[in-house]
């Protein structure tokens, strides 16, 4: 899969899908910023992300940090393979709720 996209199945459920890379760094912001202005609680599924570098990891602690500035409540959920092994590698597993330990192969 190339490029970035996502879905909103309902109201306050954002699915991410793709490459959460520093191609697609503006896109995404304001994909993310415009989800959470829309709702008092997020929840943001990231299990069909196969792609994200820590441009991507920002956007999701930008994320995190705007939505406790603004007190509203976002979860993380459906963690891809790339997503745990990128916040495993930048030991923010716990920041964005991340599987605990994983085993790379």
């Amino acid at each position: 899969m190339s490029g970035f996209n996502y879905a909103e199945p309902r109201l306050g459920v954002l699915a991410l899908e793709g490459e959460l890379t520093i191609m697609h760094a503006g896109d995404i912001k304001d994909v993310l910023l415009d989800r959470l202005a829309a709702s008092d609680k997020l929840d943001v599924d990231l299990a069909g992300i196969s792609e994200i570098d820590s441009a991507g990891v920002q956007l999701l602690m930008m994320l995190r940090n705007e939505a406790e500035r603004t007190s509203k409540q976002i979860s993380w959920g459906g963690h891809s393979q790339a997503v745990t092994q990128a916040l495993d590698l930048l030991n923010l597993g716990a920041a964005l709720g991340a599987p605990a330990a994983i085993v790379w192969s």
